[in-house]
């Protein structure tokens, strides 16, 4: 399938984000197909107190672009914490804004700190 099929101005469809021919395309992809990098995921990245403890929430990630087991996985070994994936991101046990807003900066995404 591509433009111009069966002639001799035959091209492939190529990905609008990396260039490359769709069957060759390694972009992470929504669940739609279409391609969504990291910085079109805006990561909002906050503390909340349950049951007298601090849990980090990230939320606002992509769970079909994103590979959410991959990026938990980092983030309890950077915390030394346990944690668990969530819908639309991950949660980490204890106080870890700042080492979890640089880990997603520093793998592409345009983190934020939310609330208090």
């Amino acid at each position: 399938m591509g433009l111009f099929d069966g002639t001799p101005l035959e091209r492939p469809v190529t990905c609008a984000a990396c260039g490359q021919a769709l069957t060759q395309c390694a972009c992470p992809k929504d669940a739609d197909g279409r391609a969504c990098p990291p910085s079109d995921q805006p990561a909002r990245v906050r503390r909340e107190k349950r049951r007298g403890k601090w849990v980090t929430v990230v939320t606002g990630l992509d769970p079909s672009a994103s590979d959410l087991p991959a990026l938990l996985k980092d983030a309890k070994g950077r915390c030394a914490a346990g944690g668990t994936a969530t819908a639309d991101g991950f949660e980490v046990q204890g106080n870890h804004r700042e080492t979890l807003l640089a880990m997603l900066k520093d793998a592409g995404y345009p983190a934020k700190a939310a609330g208090g």
